[in-house]
């Protein structure tokens, strides 16, 4: 009934000896993915605060571009950044700590892809809503002008 579990990360590039060696070196790395995302929201560098990208202005597929592209390419670098790292967490914190990398493949795909579907998704909505609120309350023809 018991089997071996699989003792390396990243596809084989990091191979350990033991089940608890195996990990801290998950834990380390979790730890420096954090680490990494600390530091960047405290330092907040300058050059990831503002929007490479600019909307564009005028006709259909301007507007096509603009629906397709604003929840990722008008985003502030470092909010994609903090997205993409909190999905790496959680990827490593699935596949390691909740053993899917020992499961069949079929659950595996099950499991991650609605988590991954549902976080893009929940992402995708808070920032579109979050978008709209602040316009609704620091525009200079804002609808509402006091404060709860």
């Amino acid at each position: 009934m018991a089997h071996a579990h699989k003792l390396e990360i990243f596809r084989g590039l990091w191979k350990f000896k033991s089940n608890t060696q195996k990990i801290w070196g998950v834990l380390a790395f979790l730890t420096l993915v954090t680490a990494i995302e600390v530091v960047l929201g405290i330092y907040k560098p300058e050059s990831l605060m503002h929007t490479w990208l600019d909307p564009m202005e005028g006709g259909f597929f301007a507007t096509l571009y603009n629906i397709i592209l604003s929840p990722f390419i008008y985003m502030k670098p470092l909010n994609l950044i903090f997205i993409l790292l909190t999905i790496v967490k959680a990827y490593y914190i699935t596949w390691d700590f909740m053993h899917m990398r020992d499961e069949k493949s079929s659950l595996r795909r099950a499991v991650v892809w609605t988590g991954v579907f549902l976080i893009c998704y929940l992402i995708f909505i808070l920032l579109q809503e979050g978008g709209y609120v602040f316009e609704v309350y620091n525009t200079d023809d804002a609808l509402i002008k006091r404060d709860f």
